[in-house]
């Protein structure tokens, strides 16, 4: 069962990335990031409130509560990379490298959480990581070192970086509390520490002029999120991380098929065969 539940955060992870590009064309990326954490706490809170699960809370040991504020605290660093890379670069650029992350979460779960690797899916994990690598020019990392407001490409290795964290994290902290509670506590690490961004930078004020059309896309971005997050930690749960991670990254297909529609944004043949390649190669992580 938890193979579906990672399919389906991979479909709204996808869906996520489409709005939230709509929704930070004008506004800032951290005031919008700020906004929207707001609502993924309350769609996760009300999940909570439905599962009934709010009476675990008191039950909930200090590892699992440290490990999940850590998790929380890996994909607020995430999210801030992520969605500034969105601001600056071509989403159809950004989303492969962000997706890279699953090697390193592989990697690292290899190491911390001591899920065996065999040499079918070290093949796999080749196969991925040379998908990636075509799916990036060397001029679009060129340019992207020249810019003064900052580098998408920095800040997507960023968000790669501390998504493959909060994948281990969340792994750790998850296994001792309700999957719908333990999304919830982790969100509210993420909306303290996006909100602190925002007054630490002084932009609070920025919220708002954001215009109303952004703000629709920047909530409803955020309940994408909340369902792809509660997906998530429910097939990460029950499901190998190094499994559950490689399938959720498949978001790739339904952001390049909706950046097409949406954005007219093209993949070229080299691309192309990048996103084939890594493809297949998460097919191969979850199937062998």
């Amino acid at each position: 069962m938890w193979i579906f539940y990672a399919i389906g955060s991979a479909f709204f992870a996808g869906v996520t990335s489409i709005l939230a590009k709509c929704g930070i064309k004008k506004a800032d990326s951290d005031v919008a990031t700020a906004v929207r954490t707001i609502v993924i706490l309350i769609f996760s809170w009300l999940m909570v409130f439905v599962a009934g699960s709010q009476d675990q809370i008191s039950s909930i040991s200090g590892k699992t509560l440290l490990f999940l504020v850590l998790s929380g605290a890996a994909t607020g660093a995430s999210w801030l990379c992520y969605f500034r890379a969105l601001q600056l670069g071509d989403i159809n650029k950004v989303v492969p490298i962000d997706k890279s992350s699953t090697v390193l979460t592989i990697i690292l779960a290899l190491i911390f959480l001591h899920e065996g690797i065999s040499f079918p899916k070290l093949i796999a994990v080749a196969v991925i990581a040379a998908g990636i690598f075509l799916m990036i020019e060397k001029k679009d990392v060129t340019q992207s070192n020249s810019q003064k407001k900052g580098s998408w490409f920095l800040y997507a290795c960023g968000s790669a970086f501390f998504a493959s964290l909060t994948a281990i994290l969340g792994k750790i902290g998850i296994s001792g509390v309700e999957s719908n509670l333990g999304t919830a506590i982790r969100t509210s690490v993420v909306l303290v520490m996006a909100w602190l961004v925002v007054f630490v930078a002084g932009k609070q004020k920025e919220v708002r002029k954001i215009e109303k059309k952004e703000l629709l896309f920047i909530c409803c971005s955020g309940i994408a999120t909340g369902a792809s997050w509660l997906c998530y930690y429910h097939a990460l749960q029950d499901g190998p991380a190094s499994v559950v991670a490689p399938i959720d990254k498949l978001s790739i297909l339904v952001t390049v098929v909706f950046s097409y529609f949406v954005f007219g944004e093209k993949l070229n043949r080299k691309e192309g065969i990048g996103l084939l390649l890594l493809t297949a190669g998460t097919i191969a992580m979850a199937l062998l």
